[in-house]
């Protein structure tokens, strides 16, 4: 799903298997999830969904989990975090994945953007239109609606690996940026986790947390020049379907589950620096503005990262 997975597991509860084979199976485990869900493979049961003619489609239960946690990150953010922008998406160039591809500079791609502005919702809500029914095992949609499972598929994959690894001591499980912490040691001995600054790659904040996730949304991650040589990224205006300039080029959220932690970090980057405020409110978070300025919101325990780390 174009993002690479890490973890760190301790030492195993009563019954469990030894770290170094629970890590075995969760790789196990990512491999299948990648294969039933990824949008770059022709192979991949969500390529067949999208690409199915017919109305209602019999879906398996881990392309079912992943279509509804899709939908209520678009629910939770008012359609902000819209996992209909398929088409979109690729006309803005993001066709293939680009793990492995080098991303153009962010100075340079701000320096040529367009006029900032908050994303809005796609008064279509196409993501509506999508039914999962699991006592029938199938997904209803209109044919050609095509589905992403994107962000809100990294979260929900380090959601169900987490609660594979719940019974051992502390546990980190990071699914490109989206990252699920547990165990009852690390409720004792906190894991750092820090914040890369998207200007210039530096480790900018540290976060300690025992419990729970966080996640980050940035476009520094994926920039490139588009057919007609225009800067590019991931992060698309629903409202438009083009890349949104928000006036925010980072945002970090805390949430319970990655997939809320997640969903808020994108909406907080789409909603721009007031909006962005307003949904970190709650759960805490930072973002990060055009200008390089770290912003600090609602209940987050963040220092400044020491000076000189890589």
């Amino acid at each position: 799903m174009g993002s690479h997975v890490r973890l760190l597991i301790g030492e195993p509860g009563p019954g469990l298997a030894p770290a170094t084979e629970a890590a075995e199976q969760v790789k196990r485990f990512v491999t299948e999830f990648d294969a039933t869900l990824s949008r770059f493979k022709p192979e991949s049961e969500l390529w067949a969904l999208n690409d199915d003619p017919r109305e209602r489609i019999p879906a398996s239960e881990l392309l079912r989990d992943a279509v509804k946690a899709g939908l209520r990150a678009a629910e939770r953010s008012g359609g902000l975090v819209d996992p209909t922008l398929v088409e979109e998406i690729e006309s803005a160039g993001y066709v293939a994945s680009r793990v492995g591809a080098s991303s153009a500079p962010l100075g340079a791609a701000l320096a040529e953007a367009p006029p900032r502005r908050p994303a809005g919702p796609n008064p279509e809500a196409r993501w509506r239109s999508f039914d999962v029914d699991d006592t029938a095992g199938t997904i209803s949609r209109p044919p050609g609606v095509r589905f992403d499972t994107g962000g809100a598929g990294k979260g929900l994959a380090a959601d169900m690996i987490a609660a594979h690894l719940r019974g051992y001591s502390r546990f980190v499980v990071d699914c490109g940026g989206d990252i699920r912490i547990g165990g009852i040691e690390a409720l004792v001995q906190p894991y750092e986790v820090f914040v890369e600054h998207p200007l210039t790659g530096e480790r900018a904040y540290v976060l300690r947390l025992g419990t729970g996730a966080v996640a980050t949304s940035g476009l520094n991650v994926r920039i490139w020049r588009d057919a007609d040589g225009n800067y590019s990224h991931h992060l698309l205006d629903p409202s438009t379907g083009e890349p949104a300039w928000t006036g925010l080029i980072g945002a970090t959220a805390l949430g319970d589950t990655a997939v809320e932690a997640e969903t808020l970090a994108k909406a907080a980057l789409l909603s721009g620096p007031q909006g962005g405020c307003s949904i970190l409110a709650e759960c805490g978070g930072l973002l990060v503005h055009d200008s390089g300025r770290i912003e600090s919101v609602g209940p987050i325990s963040a220092q400044p990262a020491p000076r000189g780390e890589p």
